[in-house]
């Protein structure tokens, strides 16, 4: 639902938007891209987000408001938040693609990470939060992850916070050509270890192209001056075990866009590989 009322307010004098089309790729809100116009002529493009039928938008909303508003004053590339009352945000649209294709764009996927993961934001945003534990893991059929899902059992381990995206991954990335134009979806920004996030677009990459993927992009953000903990195995292991219970909805956007080849069945079997190499000495 477009609530057009709600985004005039925040439009500059004489401007009204003249076209609204849907976003795809987004699961937890409804997405639209807004064109704006002025009577000289000028265009504007703006983002609206708005959540339905969620008990948690505030809690969404105050944290990507929130993350928007660190992030102005740094250069990660990131929209500007506009307005924000719930159940919307308005922001500035960023220019650029989500590639899901090219496995050539890691090293830069890692360099940006790094550049996050150094942002010092004025009030930190809330700690992480894991929902999957060693009981509601999602075993495939014949495979065996119970030495995995021991992994997670208990609580974390200790680790030194940074500021975290928490849901970086390719499909959160705007690029032109070679070039990051812009990191979006903010609504997950969260502080805890720089293992959540590399771990977290590691198992992207493991079902977006293999696991070896998955193992060069660690690498890649080592390489481009990250630092991950002691315990990483531990995160590692932990994420890939989280989408065992998500594994159609976070990769059916991909199917729908660029990625039509990677049906159900091999995204699963990419997975169950990916566990197997991190618990393979």
């Amino acid at each position: 639902m477009i609530d057009l009322a709600w985004v005039q307010e925040h439009l500059d004098a004489g401007e009204r938007v003249v076209d609204a089309e849907p976003l795809h790729g987004g699961l937890t809100a409804d997405m639209r891209h807004l064109t704006t116009a002025t009577p000289d002529g000028r265009r504007r493009h703006l983002v609206l987000r708005t959540y339905v039928d969620r008990p948690d938008a505030a809690d969404w909303l105050s944290r990507e408001s929130h993350a928007l508003t660190e992030l102005e004053t740094t250069a990660v590339p990131a929209p500007e938040l506009i307005a924000v009352a719930d159940p919307a945000l308005l922001m500035t649209w960023m220019p650029g693609r989500t590639v899901l294709t090219d496995t050539g764009l890691i090293p830069a996927l890692a360099r940006q990470l790094v550049a996050i993961h150094a942002v010092q934001p004025v009030e930190r945003p809330r700690p992480f939060v894991t929902l999957t534990t060693a009981a509601t893991v999602v075993t495939p059929d014949g495979a065996d992850w119970s030495a995995a899902i021991d992994v997670i059992r208990g609580g974390h381990p200790p680790y030194e916070g940074v500021f975290l995206h928490r849901d970086y991954q390719p499909g959160n990335v705007l690029f032109d050509g070679n070039h990051i134009t812009a990191v979006v979806d903010w609504a997950g920004t969260s502080w805890g270890p720089t293992d959540l996030d590399v771990a977290h677009c590691a198992t992207n990459l493991a079902l977006l192209h293999g696991p070896t993927w998955a193992h060069h992009f660690i690498a890649a953000y080592e390489q481009a001056g990250g630092a991950l903990s002691p315990h990483r195995h531990y995160w590692l292991i932990r994420d890939a075990l989280a989408f065992s219970e998500e594994l159609e909805p976070a990769t059916h956007p991909w199917r729908n866009s660029t990625r039509p080849d990677l049906t159900p069945e091999l995204v699963a079997a990419r997975l169950t590989t990916y566990v197997t190499t991190l618990m393979t000495p």
